[in-house]
């Protein structure tokens, strides 16, 4: 009887858990890493979906660009190319070195920093945009040097020329949004995203197919999207008062 007992006692210490709370936090760490994921989730999935819609807009003027014919094609194509390489890298680069220090400043309580980086990223853009609007001026020598067919290079150039206030445009677009992303704000520039890019459609159609601007147009289309996009970034800024911890104004300088 004894013996019965004692192997029923083992039995019982075999079948019962060591840590009789250890499914609970199982539950409890696959809980924090769902909400972990949701959360990084949140904030990630509107970059993706942003930089999507961008870079749609350069299919949507590629797509104009092929309805115009094969020269216009050619030439906007290397035009598009010339200026993301020489241009639009560059200044996107150089606005990535806001990032760590918004990023830590805003992590820090310290918001005027976000403010006054982003003035100073946008007047460095603008700088640098000056010496990528001299290389486009001279950007059909350059294709001519590099043996490209005269015609091709013609096109490419007034492609370019008209792309020049996209330089501004961008200058502006880069800080503005890392200002707004280093605050985990990212939904409301999806929103503006998609208001630009659904906007490219028919102002290419105004310019191209009803203007008759030709490729002249497409550039042009470009140029009015990014305005666009800029234009309701700021609006929103000045609407939802983000900007009021993060402004430093001359009075508060003044002090």
């Amino acid at each position: 009887m004894g013996c019965f007992s004692s192997c029923k006692q083992s039995q019982r210490d075999v079948l019962t858990p060591l840590n009789p709370t250890e499914h609970g936090s199982e539950k409890t760490c696959l809980s924090l890493v769902i909400g972990e994921f949701k959360c990084i989730a949140s904030i990630s999935f509107p970059m993706v979906l942003t930089g999507l819609l961008l870079y749609s807009r350069s299919m949507i003027s590629m797509l104009f660009l092929g309805r115009l014919g094969e020269l216009a094609l050619a030439g906007g194509s290397l035009a598009i190319g010339f200026a993301n390489i020489t241009g639009y890298s560059l200044l996107s680069g150089l606005a990535m070195g806001m990032e760590p220090i918004c990023g830590q400043a805003f992590g820090a309580k310290r918001y005027k920093i976000l403010g006054l980086t982003m003035q100073k990223m946008i007047l460095v853009l603008l700088l640098t945009s000056i010496a990528i609007a001299c290389l486009w001026f001279n950007m059909k020598t350059i294709l001519l040097f590099c043996g490209q067919d005269a015609s091709i290079a013609n096109e490419a150039q007034a492609y370019i020329l008209y792309s020049l206030p996209d330089l501004v445009a961008q200058s502006i677009l880069h800080p503005l949004r890392t200002y707004l992303r280093t605050q985990s704000i990212t939904l409301p520039l999806t929103y503006c995203c998609t208001l630009a890019i659904l906007l490219h459609i028919p102002i290419n159609y105004l310019l191209v197919s009803v203007l008759g601007l030709g490729i002249k147009g497409v550039a042009l289309g470009s140029v009015w999207t990014n305005i666009n996009l800029v234009g309701s970034l700021i609006i929103y800024v000045k609407i939802s008062g983000v900007y009021k911890k993060t402004w430093k104004s001359r009075r508060a300088r003044g002090a």
